[in-house]
């Protein structure tokens, strides 16, 4: 330990992530490879500022994993897994499998026991959840296609780990020197291998039994005693108290978290610990990747450079053509197959617990399994590069590609107006205009939307809305309105640049986000933009005030006048957006003015004769009705 003991380590540490972190993110590399980074630069193989020590805050920072999957465990609830059982079971379960049986031919290739291939087949199958996760979440990934099943290739890999470890002392081939010391000891190593496979499931079961059935109880008495700080110590003392257990019958503590995270997901408790424990879970899990940086062996790389950037090379490569070939063969589009490949084309971290399981139970020796640790964190570091080589090389050329993989549909009806976009908003759009008598032509560029959405009933046509080609197919040249309804502003623009250029007649109807983006699409010509919080905002704002006792009728002309007037407001202040401060002063002068304006409606309201209806006219409402 260097000198300064605990407090030099935290500070080198947390220094390292403090810089090494923003600098990351600035430049686009994300807050994972910022980690990871930190750590070789501080590590005993560059700067020297941990030595071997770090090997001992590797097995702490590991906790923060653990935190992590009981976290994911409490956003799972037993039905949604059951729902998910499909991807998880299917392409997870294949995933692994094929990978298995590929690594070991190539072990077996390289002169191993088949006991030995299969047991680094197996390890090398898994993936890094918490570097994938977490990259995925940082990048706005996980709801696509590609980041939902790569969620649920590791579910099934995070649950496979359990019957690995159950397995892998089945096959020893040789006993180890110490193998029954102290070290090694659990509670479960002195009974035969059958013995142990039974103490491991009833282990498992009794956690889901203590999750079901004990564990609520236990935190409503301490939710009684309203001190935070004993709930907070409580979530902590759950998670520890199942990570010893668990390491304890030789079980990885991780999955011990994740089945009672599964168990507790429907506990009133649950928004409670995710909200305690999340704080300990992201330090730990920033302190992991600093680990998993400062643990690869350079001296170990030097000795046999040629052997590791080998092996690394084709890890990656064996799972990256698993992994497209089964996301090409479970028919999802080419740009979310890149997504899928590159995000698990790695090792894991349970890896690290693995290779030192099988070392101690006599399946690998220490020279297999030591460069094969190195070759597993060397790919966990790869990982938010090969991300990134995704993100700015493949997906620019290959992203949009599903239009060539699919063929845009043929669309012969012709409607008054086109849809771009059958989401969440474009479908409440259509519904309201399809109950009025008002039929439309609905576009989308999401291949699994529109096949889910067929098979509803509904005629949704597959189709880029940025293509003069697929509007004119449309019936741009016959129909009255354009409602843009997308949820990237950046394909908004580019919808109504080519109806603007190609069909001028069209009407525009613009989905926005918020007043950047409004100001943007308002300065492209299109003047009625619609941002998709402000009326459900308002509503919202409408029933507070009537539940604070406002009457009904002045709620509704407070949101109106809102409305009329936050309108107006947004069409003057996009004059002013280049500079900032005039921006600035106009808002706060304009957020006055709005609120004077109210005040002055509600006196003269109650100044009428009659209280239960407003003064405005109804000829007035309608001219409201301009500002869109």
């Amino acid at each position: 330990m260097h000198e300064g003991g605990f407090f030099y380590q935290a500070l080198v540490y947390l220094a390292a992530a403090v810089v090494s972190v923003p600098i990351a993110k600035r430049l686009g590399l994300g807050s994972v490879l910022g980690y990871l980074i930190a750590g070789i630069l501080i590590g005993p193989f560059v700067l020297g500022f941990i030595g071997t020590e770090g090997e001992d805050i590797m097995h702490f920072a590991e906790f923060g994993v653990v935190m992590m999957l009981f976290l994911i465990g409490l956003e799972l609830e037993p039905s949604m897994i059951w729902r998910m059982r499909v991807p998880i079971l299917g392409t997870g379960g294949i995933q692994v499998g094929a990978t298995t049986l590929l690594i070991a031919a190539v072990a077996l290739a390289f002169g191993l026991p088949w006991q030995t291939a299969v047991a680094i087949g197996l390890i090398l199958a898994l993936s890094s959840t918490a570097i994938v996760l977490q990259t995925l979440k940082e990048k706005g990934l996980m709801e696509t296609t590609g980041g939902r099943n790569a969620f649920s290739v590791l579910l099934f890999q995070d649950i496979a780990v359990i019957p690995i470890l159950a397995a892998l002392p089945l096959f020893a081939l040789y006993e180890v020197a110490g193998a029954g010391d102290a070290h090694h000891d659990t509670l479960i190593s002195h009974l035969p291998i059958w013995g142990q496979t039974i103490a491991v499931l009833v282990a498992v079961g009794s956690i889901v039994f203590l999750g079901k059935y004990l564990i609520s109880p236990f935190f409503q008495m301490i939710a009684r005693l309203r001190l935070r700080e004993m709930f907070t110590a409580s979530a902590l003392l759950l998670v520890v108290a199942i990570a010893v257990l668990m390491t304890q019958v030789g079980l990885s503590p991780a999955l011990g978290t994740f089945l009672a995270g599964v168990t507790l997901a429907q506990s009133e408790y649950r928004h409670e610990l995710e909200t305690d424990i999340d704080p300990f879970k992201g330090l730990l899990l920033g302190l992991f990747f600093i680990a998993v940086g400062a643990s690869i062996d350079f001296n170990l790389i030097a000795s046999m450079p040629q052997v590791i950037i080998g092996l690394v090379v084709l890890l990656i490569a064996i799972k990256f053509v698993v992994l497209f070939l089964l996301a090409r063969t479970s028919k999802i589009g080419l740009d979310n197959s890149f997504l899928f490949s590159f995000s698990l084309a790695q090792g894991g971290e349970f890896g690290f617990v693995l290779f030192s399981f099988a070392t101690q139970n006599g399946i690998l020796t220490s020279d297999i399994a030591n460069p094969l640790i190195a070759v597993v964190a060397i790919t966990m570091a790869l990982t938010p590069l090969l991300m990134l080589v995704n993100e700015k090389l493949i997906q620019p050329r290959f992203g949009t590609t599903e239009s060539v993989e699919r063929e845009a549909d043929e669309m012969e009806e012709r409607n008054q107006v086109i849809i771009a976009g059958f989401g969440r908003y474009g479908s409440t759009v259509g519904r309201l205009l399809q109950s009025n008598g008002v039929q439309s032509t609905y576009l989308d560029v999401d291949p699994d939307n529109v096949d889910l959405l067929r098979k509803m009933g509904l005629e949704v046509f597959y189709g880029d809305a940025s293509r003069a080609d697929l509007l004119h197919a449309a019936g741009a040249d016959e129909a009255t309105l354009l409602i843009v309804a997308v949820n990237e502003p950046a394909k908004t623009h580019e919808i109504i640049e080519t109806a603007q250029k190609h069909f001028p007649h069209l009407k525009i109807l613009a989905r926005t986000q918020g007043w950047q983006d409004s100001y943007e699409v308002l300065d492209m010509g299109v003047s009625n933009v619609y941002r998709e919080t402000l009326d459900s905002s308002l509503r919202m704002g409408a029933d507070a005030l009537a539940c604070l006792g406002f009457r009904k009728h002045q709620t509704s002309r407070a949101a109106k006048t809102f409305r009329k007037h936050d309108e107006r407001f947004l069409r003057e202040l996009a004059s002013m957006r280049h500079d900032e401060n005039e921006l600035i002063l106009g808002a706060k002068e304009r957020i006055k003015a709005l609120e004077q304006l109210i005040k002055t409606e509600r006196e003269e309201q109650y100044q009428s004769s009659d209280l239960g209806w407003d003064p405005t006219t109804l000829v007035e409402d309608f001219k409201d009705q301009k500002y869109k």
